[in-house]
């Protein structure tokens, strides 16, 4: 199945819900990054959430950045996302080892700790919007769930999940996203609570074959569902030579300089997709003397 997001809502639009399959883009960051199996489960949670808030965005051009600081051993992670559903991010320390935690399952709360969420949401105007709330869990989804409600107070439900195969691959990977409008009726709230207590974690869900439109459905399907359109995610970096030109164009003439004095070629490496850019001491001069393309 192919990574895609369903947009939808429920009781008459009381409600809005946000449902992703999100595999291939998880694995995807996995093998750019090498992340051990508990640091694959973390920045992948994120990347789902990621792609779904991105598809929140209402301009084309505007960009969220998702940045988790924690004092555990894997330190952190940022993760940016478009209006498309286009993710990519990096985990600060991508080896970490943690034994299972008191459920048999991957620590991603030990790994990454005690901290910091923070939301930036960049929509093209003089300052971003910034969002910051302490860290519930570490966990990520009731992260995300407290985020919602005391920074931009909607009450929202977040399930993510990444299930590993023995190899480390990735197996499963999704989530959804729930949340109630200003005027929904109590009835349609205990409903709700009652329909999300009854649910199983959407690794369960994925692995039972149901699709995101089929976990909309499982989540909110007796309170009159209405599927409203599909997207697809992917891991997407958009990073290319002359965007490092014009980084290293930002450093600084005394910086440059001393590259240039060293004589020689630097390497500049993209924390979000590795990829490496070679400069040469004449790119360098050229780059100092303004010729930045």
């Amino acid at each position: 199945m192919k990574d895609y997001l369903v947009r939808a809502t429920a009781a008459d639009a009381q409600i809005r819900i946000f449902a992703a399959t999100t595999r291939e883009t998880v694995e995807n960051a996995r093998q750019k990054h090498d992340t051990s199996p508990v640091v694959t489960a973390a920045l992948g949670r994120l990347l789902t959430a990621g792609a779904m808030m991105g598809s929140m965005l209402k301009g084309e051009k505007d960009i969220l950045t998702l940045q988790v600081k924690g004092d555990g051993p894997m330190r952190g992670m940022t993760v940016t996302a478009d209006a498309q559903a286009r993710v990519k991010g990096y985990a600060y320390e991508p080896q970490v080892i943690l034994p299972a935690n008191a459920a048999g399952k991957l620590d991603v709360g030990g790994a990454v700790g005690q901290g910091m969420l923070s939301v930036i949401k960049d929509m093209g105007l003089k300052e971003p919007y910034v969002g910051q709330t302490i860290l519930q869990t570490g966990e990520i989804a009731e992260d995300l769930t407290y985020y919602f409600a005391t920074s931009e107070q909607v009450p929202s439900a977040v399930g993510l999940g990444v299930l590993m195969e023995r190899n480390n691959t990735v197996k499963q990977a999704g989530g959804f996203i729930i949340q109630l409008m200003p005027f929904a009726e109590e009835t349609v709230i205990s409903a709700l609570e009652k329909k999300l207590a009854e649910i199983s974690s959407v690794t369960a869900m994925l692995e039972a074959g149901n699709t995101p439109e089929q976990i909309v459905n499982l989540l909110l399907g007796d309170l009159g569902v209405e599927i409203l359109d599909t997207m697809p995610v992917e891991y997407y970096c958009n990073c290319d030579k002359a965007r490092v030109e014009k980084a290293l164009a930002g450093i600084g003439k005394k910086d440059l300089q001393e590259m240039i004095d060293d004589g020689k070629e630097i390497e500049v490496k993209c924390d979000f997709c590795n990829t490496r850019y070679i400069f040469t001491v004449e790119e360098l001069k050229d780059i100092l003397a303004g010729g930045v393309r």
